[in-house]
């Protein structure tokens, strides 16, 4: 087994634990999600909940890719894109923030978020799909 072969089901793994748990947060306490990350506007409870519907889907379908090598490509293709929309929005709303620290930290984070999750589909594209033969 190669090198990447073992890395990246593990790195999907990581991946597919961060956005369940941060759609688990936002469902079960959306008012602390809120206060702690999403300070954007006035308190959307039922947005928030609704957002949590889609991390939470998408965290369980990574998971599933743990084990199923086909899926990791799209579905990381899919993460990175939807990431990255993800911090262009957050980048034109920088100062719309509870505090530009805030917002900064939030469109930073979200950028390099996007690159590893384009780094991993990259890797996940370009994988072997079998191991070769002794």
């Amino acid at each position: 087994m190669t090198r990447l072969n073992r890395i990246l089901p593990i790195a999907v793994g990581v991946l597919a634990a961060y956005e369940l748990l941060l759609g688990l947060w936002m469902l079960v306490s959306p008012h602390s999600f809120y206060d702690q990350i999403a300070g954007f506007g006035p308190y959307p409870p039922h947005f928030i909940r609704d957002t949590a519907s889609w991390q939470i889907a998408l965290g369980v379908t990574l998971f599933a890719a743990v084990s199923r090598r086909s899926w990791r490509a799209p579905l990381l293709a899919f993460a990175a894109l939807q990431c990255g929309l993800h911090a262009i929005n957050h980048w034109v709303d920088v100062d719309n923030a509870s505090s530009l620290g805030v917002g900064l930290f939030d469109a930073i984070s979200l950028t390099v978020l996007t690159a590893v999750i384009a780094a991993l589909w990259r890797a996940a594209a370009t994988a072997p799909t079998r191991e070769a033969l002794p």
